[in-house]
């Protein structure tokens, strides 16, 4: 199958890496719903990209909906039949960054978790019966260096003083997910991947990033687009593996 008869979703995708997702899968001829959880915000995006001559569409989709995540299951279905590639891009950080991790309220890991795990879940549960009607789908989870284990554990490593506990724990949530998604899967065509997209200047850390947002979305658009020799279960930045 080329790219363009595939189609695309990516989650939170109305700014930043998740904006940029969408135009480097439509610049490689994927058709793709940019995501968002404002109808408007979501049309005014994709109608720039439209206006570029990209195969872009909005989709209403609030990852934390239970309604708005049905519904536009039930629309890609109706419209598409099925699914190629999910981009869970969608997260959160509500950890307070003055405090220690054991002052962070409970609200704030509640509600980072309903993002970045728990609407993560959901998604995928009802995308997964299009994505099963697919050749071959790719399901790409955005995650994060900080939810390495390994390396939150390791002195000489570039995160061990960086501790945002429920974020990172999130990220962590959301590796294990992926490997037991990928295993539950692996019999299949379907690949499942985590990635990290490097430290990039978004809105979500006022700018401070490393590296731009077109080269923080490549790590997802490379496993979205990866070939049926690429891996499954795995967890990557720029295709070199990270250690869980």
């Amino acid at each position: 199958m080329n790219a363009s008869q595939k189609v695309a979703l990516v989650t939170g995708a109305t700014r930043g890496i998740g904006h940029e997702t969408v135009r480097q899968l439509a610049e490689a001829g994927v058709t793709t719903l940019l995501a968002g959880r404002d109808p408007a915000r979501a049309k005014a995006a994709a109608d720039k990209l439209k206006a570029e001559g990209l195969p872009v569409e909005p989709i209403t989709l609030d990852v934390t909906d239970a309604g708005t995540i049905q519904a536009a299951a039930a629309e890609v279905k109706a419209r598409f039949g099925k699914l190629d590639i999910l981009v869970n891009n969608a997260g959160i950080i509500a950890d307070d960054l003055a405090k220690a991790p054991s002052e962070q309220s409970l609200d704030a890991w509640r509600e980072t978790f309903e993002t970045n795990l728990f609407a993560v879940v959901a998604v995928t549960q009802a995308f997964l019966p299009l994505l099963k009607a697919a050749p071959a789908a790719r399901i790409v989870n955005v995650s994060s260096i900080l939810g390495s284990l390994t390396l939150h554990l390791d002195p000489t490593s570039s995160i061990y003083g960086f501790k945002i506990p429920a974020y990172d724990a999130s990220k962590s949530a959301l590796n294990a997910w992926t490997v037991h998604l990928a295993h539950e899967l692996r019999d299949t065509p379907i690949k499942v991947n985590a990635v990290h997209p490097g430290y990039v200047q978004t809105d979500m850390n006022g700018g401070q990033g490393e590296i731009d947002v077109p080269t923080g979305a490549k790590s997802s658009v490379g496993m979205a687009l990866v070939d049926a020799d690429g891996p499954t279960g795995s967890f990557t930045y720029l295709g070199k593996t990270l250690p869980w």
